[in-house]
């Protein structure tokens, strides 16, 4: 009897894991996931912007869009809705796009970008006035004076279809690779070519789960947060929160007591030219996005100049003025209403830049001598030096400035113009100036020419960068006749020649003389840095800027999204690295174990074998004030509010989806089913004893009671 339990036993576990894994071929046979990267949705103090699928998953019927009148066909009395149109990028514009949300969900449940740029001429998310009510603000309004939203031709982005500010009702969903798009388009073509039998028949169709759970707007997201926290920790959104990057040319030599509990105070001595620029990007899909002309190139710049000086300047006690210093910020977050350089000012007014960990006095708005803004170079070859009013600080430096990029001796062959108006770039300047319009605010920003601001095609193919790979040394500046094989119209020529102008006119302002060397900034650096974050991370700046024996980078750039805490930080942290190794001074007496305590840092170095080095980088956090300060008026718009939704997946996949006829029949045959089958059940139960007479009762194997 054993035997026969055992052998049951297996049979059983055998025809279970038989109808397993036939079910995953079943399911594998039904859907086919489809790989690409997913709007989600975001929400400031009064909005919520972005997109979200139905709790369960969006499906739509799969119909490739390739003119207006393919879209007119979705939108008049469609005969199988809801549908899910595939759109090229040239036809993903504002006006398409809202006729989609105002059909609603009933005619489209899903929108599929497909990656087809052939015809696209330009192609932005953002608004016309990028950050218009978070910068210097007209008097009593809550709209930017620094541009005009009414005239887009002159705006900053005159390309821009604020795409990124809408709430659509249905998800959407960028597909990049290619082999992806056929697998739709074939799907489509086989099944959902023949419009005219729609209704009676089954059809390609898509499955898009991203469920947002949060709603409304920041506000009430956080209330609806804090609350369920209290009981289970489930979250429903978070603030938009990174870590900017900063970094001194000179070790600052004002360190703190720890141990004092007194207030903190700054050393009115310290002076700092403040150089400035922005760290992240954005784009409307998660993880895609790497804002090469938007903000890389001013990082570049920045990055350039910051090693430019560390290789020029004599040591500070040297200098006129030896307290004098330069402070390099990277600020992370500026997208979405200048998240860094607000939470930057609002540290420097407290006193609470940098952190007392750092060991070091706190630096305020009296220690800052002026602030130059590196903004978007889009075209490094008609750049303008912005200022709010004409001063004396803002003319000398032009004027130093424009001496060596007109320099014959240097042969950079260009001319900044000067603009003195309220028509202020959207940079980080902006939240220094509207604090104080006084403030020594100067931007360096080119001439709007980005058609690809903020969105997923702000790539590599928009800057025209083609990597050179050479292997020769980058740590060192070149001499100005030594171009290094690449071409005077190169991307890595064009850096390398404003980034000295910059550098060269930095250094006249610290050390009062005329910079008389030959040496300019490396197209070499600019290559490796550019090939970094553009390209790969597992790179040779990357690796020389680590630790020895670090693992590599992964072979993608690193995303430069903000992103939440404990989100991605890619950007920040490899920042970081780069700006320590290319501004710390190596220090040749310390060996690999005695240098292990911050501001000592090992790095790898360009060839690999390690050296010891002091080191001056660290990070300050880029969390808006607004959710720092307690019953803060999220509609006041002084604070950004930016939060982005929690989601569960992010999946697509298609499969074929029944005709209504099919399903009509399908629910009949059931519902006809359950019926008869009630009425047996019924039938059988009401003539049971009749049916089951010879059956003995339940109680007839049990012995008769006998009497006491």
């Amino acid at each position: 009897m054993e035997k026969l339990v055992n052998s049951a036993t297996i049979w059983l576990i055998l025809l279970n894991y038989a109808l397993f894994v036939q079910g995953e071929r079943t399911k594998d046979k039904m859907y086919q996931p489809i790989l690409g990267a997913s709007c989600f949705r975001r929400l400031n103090g009064t909005h919520q912007t972005g997109c979200s699928s139905a709790f369960s998953g969006s499906v739509g019927v799969l119909h490739l869009v390739d003119t207006k009148e393919d879209l007119d066909f979705l939108l008049n009395s469609p005969p199988a809705p809801p549908y899910a149109p595939m759109i090229p990028p040239h036809l993903f514009t504002r006006d398409n796009l809202l006729r989609l949300k105002h059909a609603g969900p009933a005619n489209i449940s899903v929108v599929l970008l497909i990656n087809k740029p052939e015809q696209m001429t330009n192609f932005s998310h953002e608004l016309n006035c990028p950050n218009q009510y978070s910068g210097l603000l007209r008097p009593n309004s809550i709209e930017t004076v620094t541009c005009d939203a009414r005239n887009p031709t002159n705006s900053w982005n005159p390309w821009g279809t604020g795409l990124l500010h809408e709430d659509f009702p249905f998800p959407i969903y960028y597909i990049a690779d290619q082999e992806e798009i056929d697998k739709l388009e074939k799907c489509f073509k086989d099944f959902n070519l023949n419009y005219t039998t729609h209704a009676v028949r089954r059809l390609c169709a898509v499955e898009v789960k991203s469920f947002m759970s949060a709603a409304v707007n920041t506000e009430v997201c956080m209330r609806r947060t804090n609350f369920i926290n209290n009981l289970s920790g489930s979250k429903y959104c978070d603030p938009l929160e990174g870590r900017n990057v900063f970094a001194t040319v000179y070790p600052r030599n004002s360190p703190e007591n720890l141990g004092l509990e007194k207030k903190r105070n700054a050393n009115p001595n310290e002076k700092f030219i403040l150089v400035t620029c922005r760290l992240d990007t954005a784009s409307m899909f998660d993880g895609v996005g790497l804002g090469a002309m938007d903000s890389l190139m001013g990082l570049a710049i920045l990055t350039q100049v910051a090693h430019f000086l560390r290789q020029t300047l004599p040591p500070q006690d040297s200098l006129p003025n030896p307290y004098r210093n330069v402070l390099f910020v990277t600020f992370n977050g500026e997208s979405y209403d200048y998240i860094g350089s607000q939470r930057f000012v609002y540290d420097l007014e407290n006193k609470a830049f940098p952190t007392r960990s750092t060991q070091s006095t706190p630096i305020t708005f009296d220690n800052i001598e002026f602030m130059l803004d590196i903004g978007t170079i889009d075209d490094i070859a008609n750049v303008k030096l912005h200022t709010l009013k004409s001063t004396v600080l803002a003319n000398k430096l032009l004027q130093q400035i424009n001496s060596y990029a007109k320099s014959p001796q240097f042969g950079f062959g260009l001319n900044i113009q000067s603009d003195v108006s309220h028509h202020l770039p959207p940079t980080s300047a902006q939240s220094f100036l509207r604090r104080d319009q006084s403030f020594p605010a100067l931007i360096l920003n080119g001439v709007p020419a980005n058609k690809f601001y903020h969105s997923i095609y702000d790539d590599v193919d928009n800057v025209a960068f083609r990597y050179a790979n050479t292997s020769q040394d980058f740590t060192t500046l070149v001499d100005v006749s030594d171009a290094k094989g690449f071409q005077a119209d190169s991307l890595q020529m064009k850096v390398r020649n404003i980034s000295s102008i910059v550098a060269m006119a930095l250094y006249e302002s610290l050390t009062s003389r005329t910079y008389t060397g030959s040496k300019v900034a490396s197209p070499l650096l600019a290559d490796e840095f550019l090939y970094c974050f553009l390209q790969s991370s597992d790179c040779p700046l990357f690796k020389a800027s680590s630790y020895p024996d670090s693992p590599s980078g992964l072979p993608l750039p690193p995303m430069r999204y903000i992103s939440v805490l404990g989100g991605s930080q890619e950007s920040s942290g490899w920042t970081y690295r780069v700006l320590g190794y290319l501004l710390s001074q190596p220090q040749a007496n310390v060996t690999k174990v005695n240098c292990t305590i911050l501001p000592l840092q090992y790095f790898s170095g360009f060839n690999g074998s390690g050296e010891c080095r002091l080191s001056t980088q660290n990070y300050s956090s880029a969390l808006s004030p607004a959710f720092l300060i307690n019953n803060y008026d999220w509609s006041s718009g002084k604070y950004s509010t930016w939060t982005e939704s929690t989601w569960t997946q992010f999946s697509a996949r298609i499969f074929l989806r029944p005709s209504n006829v099919h399903q009509v029949t399908t629910l009949t045959i059931g519902i006809v089913v359950l019926i008869i089958s009630i009425c047996l059940v019924y039938i059988i139960n009401s003539r049971s004893e009749v049916l089951f007479e010879d059956l003995p009762a339940s109680n007839a194997a049990l012995p008769r009671p006998t009497a006491c």
